[in-house]
């Protein structure tokens, strides 16, 4: 069951005295919030203090206040390809059941209702950060960088390579070139 420590002056913390005391009431809330911290991954996230806008319905149902809508969001970013920068525009979708009494589930990550209040940003932060993808790319056919020279390969001539020698190779290719440059009196003897 969580019960973190609530910061009242945050906007992702909402009041929901008006839903607790009658099952079927709803308020609609559509805001514009700052992101909060830790909605990334390495390489790709919502830098903190920028804007959220959210659209969601509180609902009061037997259990507590059900939380349904949805939060978009700009990601920002680096392809993980060709290193470019990403900014995308992103939607995910919000629901959350907050029990009004947490002692009726053993599950730890239950979201509860706090001294008349719910925290939104566990649930933003826990559906942001699923959805993103673990290899972000600028386009589904990027290229990358070259392995070798690190040159983006969208950028690179036409025939861009490099002559690979297979390490387990190497020593043959030593002595083969050692043979070639033999002079034709060292091979008299």
């Amino acid at each position: 069951m969580s019960a973190p420590h609530r910061d009242a002056a945050s906007p992702w913390v909402i009041s929901v005295k008006d839903l607790l005391h009658s099952t079927g009431l709803q308020r609609e809330v559509a805001e514009q919030w700052p992101a909060p911290e830790g909605l990334s991954i390495p390489v790709l996230g919502v830098p903190a203090g920028d804007p959220v806008d959210v659209d969601i319905r509180l609902e009061s149902v037997h259990e507590g206040v059900l939380v349904t809508g949805t939060a978009d969001v700009e990601l920002r970013g680096e392809c993980a390809r060709c290193l470019d920068p990403l900014e995308v525009g992103f939607t995910v979708d919000l629901q959350e059941l907050y029990l009004t009494d947490p002692s009726e589930t053993d599950d730890e990550d239950q979201q509860a209702v706090v001294d008349e209040t719910i925290d939104l940003e566990p649930v933003l932060r826990d559906a942001v950060v699923t959805a993103l993808p673990f290899q972000p790319v600028c386009r589904p056919d990027c290229e990358g960088l070259c392995a070798d020279c690190g040159i983006r390969l969208e950028d690179a001539p036409e025939g861009h390579g490099h002559e690979r020698v297979d390490p387990r190779w190497a020593a043959l290719a030593a002595l083969a070139e050692t043979e070639q440059t033999s002079t034709p009196e060292t091979e008299e003897r």
